[in-house]
């Protein structure tokens, strides 16, 4: 069962990894959602006569090659991929989820033939898979959605079965099973709550990495468009100009590392708050 909010609250607070993760994932998220009111200017309005201007009092953080504010583009360069990836997120975790229990409660030849058809598929390089699909499709930010959301789902089955075999094992399913409850009773009143906690855990590391994916595709030009102000797609129009603006790549390189770190140290205390233990997942994967 999903343990009550506040006491988790509590067991993630008690550690200063999980104070720093919790506080570096709200800010992200309040600063990304306030953009608008904290943005000194237009983050896509260009000008001429400030391209390539050093950080200073006007410039907090200097200007691009295009004259943009560099400060206004970093506060509004998480919104696009934090909704992307948190929307990528939750659609790998709820069908990855189900498919994960629903083979460790059927068993037999089905969860084997499939679990043989997962394995085959992460053993191809996903991230040029996921370029190949990427560019078929034109790319765009929300075409990435579903691409992400299947790509880390399959992963997800891996650790949801894992999870499921270990409840199915118990007294309780088996005289569930004796009543004769039926297979969508089982799974949803006796399977899904007992293994809630994993999977909510899953989807907080799986943020994490969608969030580097995205921000990979938007560096090759396959996630966000111009003039789009994001972290990945920042970086990549910037990389010519790093020797002579050298702050219009460190900054949004800065921004997206500190995001990211963010949400896996709340992934990890969160996994300690509920119990869940990630080096075992990692095995099962």
């Amino acid at each position: 069962m999903f343990h009550s909010f506040k006491p988790t609250l509590q067991r993630m607070v008690s550690r200063p990894s999980g104070v720093l993760g919790l506080s570096l994932t709200v800010a992200y998220i309040l600063l990304s959602l306030l953009a608008p009111w904290l943005a000194p200017y237009d983050p896509t309005a260009q000008q001429a006569d400030l391209i390539q201007q050093a950080p200073s009092w006007i410039h907090l953080m200097g200007t691009d090659s295009l004259g943009r504010d560099m400060f206004s583009r970093v506060l509004y360069g998480g919104r696009l991929a934090l909704v992307v990836t948190a929307c990528a997120a939750a659609i790998a975790v709820l069908w990855g989820g189900f498919v994960g229990i629903l083979l460790g409660v059927l068993g037999g030849k089905t969860d084997e033939i499939s679990m043989r058809l997962v394995d085959a598929f992460l053993s191809i390089p996903w991230l040029l898979f996921l370029l190949l699909v990427a560019s078929v499709t034109q790319g765009g930010a929300w075409t990435v959605v579903p691409i992400l959301g299947f790509f880390y789902g399959v992963a997800v089955i891996r650790v949801s079965r894992a999870a499921t075999l270990q409840v199915v094992s118990r007294d309780f399913i088996t005289a569930a099973k004796a009543r004769g409850e039926r297979l969508s009773t089982l799974i949803w009143h006796e399977v899904l709550p007992n293994v809630a906690d994993i999977l909510l855990v899953e989807g907080a590391m799986r943020w994490s990495w969608m969030l580097l994916a995205f921000s990979s595709l938007s560096f090759l030009g396959f996630g966000a468009t111009p003039p789009t102000p994001d972290w990945g797609l920042m970086i990549a129009n910037e990389r010519g100009f790093i020797s002579i603006t050298p702050w219009a790549v460190v900054y949004p390189c800065i921004a997206l590392s500190g995001l990211i770190i963010g949400i896996n140290l709340l992934a990890d205390a969160l996994g300690k708050a509920l119990g869940v233990d990630r080096a075992k997942e990692q095995v099962t994967r």
